[in-house]
């Protein structure tokens, strides 16, 4: 065996190295490894191909047909359909196949074109055209050709297209500058970086001499996590090991900026793209207003069995007399005859059900799915709702849950960039417990003129020099802030001082641009990172060079980053940032106690602090220091992991140089957001990293807390002094003492709760591990219902999920709401039932997470308290107006069996049970929940507390539901009996027809039935117009125009003889019953008495009891039609002021 080999394989399993399960190996331009190295093990990997469409030409009409017959709804009607086809029925299979045929068709047209689209939109990427590297020579072929281990050629302005390890590019530092805006919206440059035994390849013959393989963890999501390694075989030397991290991949989709030319190659292609990867579908959320109408449909499926069921018992109990066994017109066969007692009430059972069907209103989901998309075009319209400094306006990403912005009990909102504006303005710094304060710098701009620096000491001692310049330099190097010279952003250079070019800081944070422009403005000035020298310019205009040789990256856990670096004298430092809960515990000298004084009095202004520390590290432990981060480095299985306990080891031992203090402002009408949403009955939570004193001072600035809240604290401070039982025990006393006092006075109940993330974590641990001495879970709870506002800091953000997820999952059920506008919000966004996010400057992931994205949080207000109350009051009426109809509709024909010798003999003409649905009262019905406005947009942002009148889905309760049941039973008996008191005295004519004597109108089932169907179609639409409050010329072309199009179609329908008609049951009848004059007189009389009680009902509880919204309406001035209501649904537009 050759020895090379042997020590490898040794190395690999025997050095206390894991073996890579969930790996893969990519060979640099498919050149096998040299001989001696591992075995080339093929791998088989995706080509390039982007498939975003769900369908083929293929496999659209089965998969599709499937897809919708899943629908329960779908489902039954297909199975009604087919127990028409297959039995004798009272009814056509028309009436029910036409119907579904028609939901089916419609539904299948619109996910076949949205499909279509993405299918054009593949093509178009999977065939743009890219170079590749072939035996030193450029190759130009399309996307979709490309594989795992190809060399690809990108050039300037760019899209990457895959996933590729930068090998070299046109710079000699080998970085190159990314933009992931179609990623993350992030539109500040990121630097990537090179290996630097790659960097120096510059020409084609170059880079495809390279040998080298890189072992890479699998495909998986994460955009900003990468872990890897390239081994690069130069001769017989022992090939050499780098470390790849996510600061070498480049993700499809971002784009090459201010670098001519890169050369990088494929690691992962098509479908396996982190970009891809991310474009999987989130998990359902399913709105209340969506479980109310399945547990309706529920209910009208048991009546509709109970229909039937009690139908087949009276047609056998009507039947068992010899004399009743069936009609003289109506034999029944032989075979009819002989067949078994079960089978035939079998039988009858399910004609009975088919008779009756109509009572589930198929309809009803096309309706309700049609609005919910077209509602949804409302808030991107929405001109209030736009901001111009970003230049975009609300976003829409799911409409499925436009009504639940009017259920929402609970508000979860982050602090930083959704509260504030996340615009840093350094204040000030201190060291030594000397204040240095300069003049304001606000991201990158000055915001006063003056030059000089002003800088007040307030420590009468003075300071000592060499902490001071140790103190800036270490702001000035402990960064990952980018230098540019100049940048244009629409056209206008930024960083152009009069007519000069001058340097203009980018940085993906915005803490870190304010801090080294604070430092600036202080004397030192961080000039640029060259050649891996970071030069910085000092007080004496002297230019400092220090090399850069490890940065420890910032992460949410540690809470703080760091540098090494190499002074010009051979010195080496490790300059470390952070908050002061990760720097304190790790500081053995420095002036602690006054430097800790100034941050707790800076945090209790509400700004945000970093304290700065540093370590004079000896060759040795430099060395040392290496080796344990290399180590991790290099590791592909639990890198983080590793890397987290080398970073552990290093920064200890620190000496405190001092602190900083940089504003975040609030954002604009932020305090009076929350205040509108505590008045509209929603209970608002703060979930923050920050410390307590700076988002308390937050909480206090945008009236989340009043000055006579009362604080309750659950900290980690506290529950050291007392234990966490006394300390939930002792809270819930106090809430439980002080509500007993107030009674029913929810004035007095006015405390505020804050918890930080260690406490948290004890509470819930501890209700899991002594579930026996009491659930702390439950009294935690009960804490926080009494609470009118909650500020949670310190929040981990798996914590922020953990704490939506309990109150979620609370006995209440509350609907939750969580909003923010960076990543580490994402996971209580998807936790919500509703999720937010800002369009900030953290990025987009939030906004690409959520399920609504908004620019600003003041915007909240509007979606809530406006669009939220309107498609909620909307799409209530909807599901209880469709409910309501369909009784109306089918009782009538229940009723008609006790007078038919329960024959199944049909009320309705065929066409009139097929169009009723579909076009008779469809269009009102629609339009209704489009653009009612019950109230003003005016009188709901003035008056928030008309949200708590439609809180906890009050129109949609089970008394509601019962109303609306009733009042349909009570409309459909009037119909019936109306009519049939109509008919009742009747005589025969010379030529042998029935006719009324009081009506003189040719008596006959279809009469009777047409007579109760043109009140019916009139009753329930007017009903809808007497529900309508906001009248536009659309609605009664709608309305008006619907029932006219039901007297024209019967007038056509019954007044010509069609041809394709065997047989014409309706010939003449229409117009025979509007000849007689009684005949109109009982219709407007049947109309009109079906329609009082619900007017009565109105007026009274109007008169006697009215709710906050019935008094708004009555104080309100009269409607004006809305020109953006009629804008919407009359042309296209790219936005809309609704």
């Amino acid at each position: 065996m050759d020895f090379t080999q042997l020590r490898n394989i040794i190395s690999r399993y025997c050095v206390g190295e894991e073996i890579w399960v969930d790996s893969r190996t990519v060979y640099i331009g498919h050149k096998e490894p040299p001989p001696g190295a591992e075995a080339n093990i093929p791998q088989r990997y995706p080509d390039n191909r982007i498939v975003s469409s769900k369908y083929t030409f293929w496999n659209f009409i089965p998969k599709n047909l499937f897809e919708q017959f899943r629908r329960i709804a779908n489902f039954y009607f297909l199975v009604i359909f087919l127990v028409q086809l297959i039995i004798d029925t009272p009814t056509s299979p028309v009436t029910s196949g036409l119907p579904l045929f028609f939901v089916i068709t419609v539904t299948a047209i619109k996910q076949g074109y949205e499909d279509w689209l993405r299918h054009k939109a593949d093509c178009s990427i999977n065939e743009c055209p890219v170079d590749v590297v072939q035996q030193g020579k450029v190759v130009r072929t399309q996307s979709h050709k490309l594989r795992v281990g190809d060399i690809v050629v990108v050039r300037e302005d760019e899209t990457f297209p895959c996933d590729l390890i930068l090998l070299s590019s046109s710079r000699h530092d080998g970085t190159c500058y990314v933009t992931t805006a179609s990623l993350d919206g992030e539109s500040s440059h990121k630097t990537y970086y090179a290996v630097q035994d790659t960097m120096a390849f510059r020409t084609e013959q170059e880079v495809d001499s390279l040998h080298a393989t890189i072992e890479c963890e699998q495909p998986q999501p994460d955009l900003y996590k990468f872990v890897g390694r390239i081994n690069i075989y130069k001769d017989k030397e022992e090939p050499v090991a780098r470390p790849l991290g996510a600061e070498n991949l480049l993700l499809r989709g971002a784009t090459l900026k201010n670098t001519q030319h890169i050369y990088a190659v494929a690691v992962y292609t098509g479908m396996e793209t982190k970009m891809a990867l991310n474009y999987q579908s989130k998990s359902q959320k399913r709105s209340a207003v969506e479980k109310s109408m399945n547990a309706f449909l529920i209910v009208y499926l048991c009546i509709l069995i109970s229909k039937a069921v009690i139908n087949t018992v009276l047609k056998y109990a009507w039947q068992w007399s010899p004399d009743r066994d069936e009609p003289w017109y109506n034999h029944r066969t032989e075979n009819e005859r002989q067949r078994h007692m079960v089978i035939r009430a079998f039988t009858d059972f399910l004609a009975f059900m088919v008779l009756f069907n109509y009572i589930i209103p198929v309809s009803m989901y096309v309706t309700v799915e049609m609005q919910k998309f077209l509602g949804s075009y409302f808030i991107t319209w929405d001109e209030e709702m736009f901001d111009e400094e970003l230049g975009e306006g609300a976003q829409v990403n799911t409409s499925d849950l436009n009504e639940e912005l009017g259920q929402v009990e609970y508000v979860f909102t982050d602090k930083t960039g959704t509260l504030t504006e996340n615009n840093m303005e350094f204040i000030e710094c201190c060291v030594d417990g000397n204040v240095y304060i300069p003049h304001a710098i606000c991201n990158g701009q000055i915001l006063s003129a003056a030059s000089s620096i002003d800088m007040i000491d307030s420590s009468p001692g003075g300071y000592r020099r060499e902490h001071e310049d140790l103190f800036f330099r270490a702001l000035c190097l402990c960064h990952t802030v980018q230098v540019k010279e100049e940048e244009t952003v629409d056209g206008i250079k930024r960083g152009i001082h009069q007519g000069r070019p001058t340097s203009f800081y980018i940085s993906s944070s915005p803490d870190e641009v304010a801090l080294v422009e604070g430092m600036k403005r202080l004397g030192y000035t961080y000039l640029r990172l060259k050649d891996n020298y970071m030069e910085i310019l000092n007080k004496d205009d002297e230019i400092e060079r220090f090399e850069l040789l490890h940065v420890l990256n910032f992460d949410s856990v540690r809470r703080r980053m760091s540098v090494i670096v190499k002074s010009s004298s051979g010195e080496y430092l490790l300059f470390c940032k952070g908050a002061d809960s990760s720097i304190f515990p790790r500081v053995v000298s420095g002036k602690v106690e006054q430097v800790k004084a100034r941050v707790e009095q800076n945090a209790i202004e509400g700004l945000r602090t970093l304290c700065v520390a540093y370590r004079r590290l000896s060759e040795s432990e430099y060395q040392e220091a290496c080796h344990h981060l290399n180590e991790a480095k290099l590791a592909l299985q639990d890198r983080e992991q590793r890397l987290a306990q080398a970073y552990d080891i290093i920064e200890r031992d620190f000496v405190l140089l001092g602190a900083t203090a940089v504003e975040d402002r609030l954002q604009e009408k932020a305090a009076d957001t929350i205040e509108s949403l505590h008045k509209a009955g929603m209970k608002v939570w703060v979930l923050t990293g920050d410390k307590m004193e700076t988002a308390a001072a937050t909480c206090y600035a945008s009236k989340l807390f009043r000055r006579s809240t009362q604080i309750l604290e659950l900290t980690k401070k506290r529950t050291e002094e007392q234990s966490l039982h006394d300390v939930l025990f002792e809270l819930n006393r106090t809430v439980l003492r002080q509500r007993s006092i107030s009674g029913l006075s929810v004035d007095c109940l006015d405390f505020g709760l804050i918890i930080d993330g260690a406490t948290l974590s004890a509470v819930l641990k501890a209700n899991q591990e002594r579930a026996g001495s009491g659930n702390y879970r439950e009294i935690f709870l009960e804490i926080c219902r009494n609470c009118s506002a909650v500020l949670c800091c310190r929040m981990a953000p798996l914590q922020k999920a953990q704490i939506v997820k309990l109150i979620k999952a609370s006995k209440e059920h509350p609907i939750t709401l969580a909003i923010g506008d960076g990543a580490n919000d994402v996971s209580m966004i998807l936790e919500a039932h509703v999720g937010i996010g800002i369009m900030g400057k953290e990025g987009r992931q939030a906004a690409r997470n959520s399920d609504y994205a908004i620019p600003k949080f003041k915007h909240l207000k509007k979606m809530l308290l406006v669009h939220g109350h309107y498609y909620y009051i909307r799409i209530a009426e909807l599901v209880q107006y469709f409910f309501y109809k369909n009784v109306c509709f089918i009782f009538p024909q229940f009723l008609y069996q006790f007078f038919c010798g329960f024959s199944q003999q049909p009320l309705y003409d065929t066409a009139y049970l097929t169009l009723y649905n579909i076009s008779f009262t469809s269009l009102p019905i629609l339009l209704y929940s489009l653009v009612e406005q019950h109230i003003t947009m005016e009188t709901l942002k003035r008056d928030p507390s008309l949200y708590r009148d439609i809180a906890k889905n009050s129109l949609l309760r089970w008394p509601v539901f019962l109303y609306w049941t009733c009042l349909g039973v009570f409309d459909a008996v009037i119909f019936f009996f109306g009519a049939y008191f109509l008919f009742d005295n009747t005589t025969f004519t010379s030529n042998g027809q029935l006719m009324t004597t009081n009506t003189q109108m040719m008596f006959g089932n279809w009469t009777f039935g047409t007579l109760v169907f043109t009140v019916l179609v009139f009753t329930v639409t007017l009903k809808l117009a007497l529900d309508t409050h906001h009248w536009t010329w659309i609605n009664h072309f709608v309305i008006w125009g619907s029932l006219l199009f039901y007297v024209i179609f019967s007038l056509l329908w019954g007044g010509i003889i069609w041809p394709f008609l065997n047989y014409q049951r309706m010939y003449y009848v229409f117009m025979q019953m509007l000849s007689s004059g009684p005949a109109w007189l009982s219709i407007i009389l049947l109309i009109t008495v079906s329609l009082l009680p619900d007017v009565i009902k109105k007026v009274l509880c109007r008169t006697m009891c009215p709710t906050a919204t019935e008094r708004a309406q009555s104080n309100r001035p009269c409607l004006t039609v809305e020109p953006s209501t009629i804008f919407m649904l009359s042309q296209s537009s790219s936005r809309m002021s609704f």
